[in-house]
């Protein structure tokens, strides 16, 4: 550590001090060329950036994302230091002539706010930004709308501005449904208390009870027990869901009821009406979502 700080020092001893000023006031340098930037968050809510930068014989900017930097280093890719100067508390890196590529990295603190199991930050970043999560992380919501991780590691945004909530080791409850000689399995993940789970063949309808407020509940409904499209109710009124992922025999339904209530998801068909022409509105289905996924890519 004493070392880093010292080659700090004299890289500003030896090229020049740059008064405290904002960032947005003040520029030194052409915008760098950033080949990659990349995410990569704790499930204690620590935030690690590393931001790769195109080597360039000019100086060039590079500036950080928002929030408390601490640990700020540039480095070639073999590990070398970098010459550099900051502009700002922290927000712009200032790169001195390379001939290779550099490395900025750097710990971001106070962005993540912890609340009630669900961790939400606030961010902007107008390039495009990878995200790493960890391991127990299933979903995530970006403004709002749910991405499905499964065995992917994270995210990639382009152009990114959102508003990004998750949770961690979110529990799962697995409901059985039996009807004549078949069983199903009706997945609900929630760290919400959920009791009273229904399904009612005569209604077209799963119901259960959320218990708390503003939590996020995810359903995976199997097809051939309740055929979508599906019309969600809390206590009688028709609120607001996500219906998302449709695999060829499930279908990933989420909400974030802001009270607690009785939930009634309905269906349009039910067991033993299942439609012979799913397989056609499968597919249809995904020519017209697909488009509205290339925003994010899963990595």
């Amino acid at each position: 550590m004493k070392k880093q700080i010292l080659s700090i020092f004299v890289i500003f001893s030896l090229i020049i001090i740059i008064p405290n000023v904002n960032a947005q006031e003040f520029s030194f340098g052409e915008k760098a060329n950033q080949k990659s930037i990349t995410v990569t968050i704790s499930d204690e809510g620590n935030v690690h950036v590393q931001h790769l930068i195109s080597s360039s014989n000019i100086s060039k900017q590079v500036e950080l994302i928002y929030g408390t930097v601490s640990n700020l280093s540039v480095k070639n890719e073999v590990g070398k230091e970098v010459d550099f100067s900051i502009i700002g508390n922290n927000e712009v890196v200032i790169i001195l002539p390379s001939n290779e590529n550099s490395i900025i990295e750097y710990e971001l603190d106070h962005v993540l706010n912890k609340k009630d199991e669900i961790w939400t930050w606030s961010f902007r970043y107008l390039e495009t930004t990878s995200f790493i999560f960890p391991e127990s992380v299933n979903f995530i919501f970006s403004n709002d709308r749910p991405i499905k991780l499964g065995d992917k590691k994270g995210i990639t945004c382009h152009g990114c501005q959102m508003i990004l909530e998750y949770v961690i080791n979110e529990p799962k409850i697995v409901k059985k449904v039996i009807w004549e000689d078949k069983e199903f399995f009706v997945e609900i993940h929630s760290f919400s208390n959920i009791e009273n789970f229904v399904f009612n063949q005569s209604t077209k309808s799963i119901s259960l009870d959320f218990l708390d407020e503003n939590m996020f509940i995810t359903i995976l409904i199997p097809l051939e027990l309740l055929w979508e499209p599906y019309t969600v109710f809390q206590n009688d009124e028709k609120i607001f869901f996500h219906q998302y992922i449709n695999n060829g025999t499930h279908v990933w339904v989420n909400m974030k009821p802001e009270n607690s209530g009785e939930i009634t998801i309905i269906g349009t068909t039910v067991i033993p009406e299942f439609p012979i022409f799913a397989p056609l509105a499968i597919g249809l289905m995904a020519i017209l979502v697909m488009p509205f996924l290339r925003k994010f890519n899963l990595h």
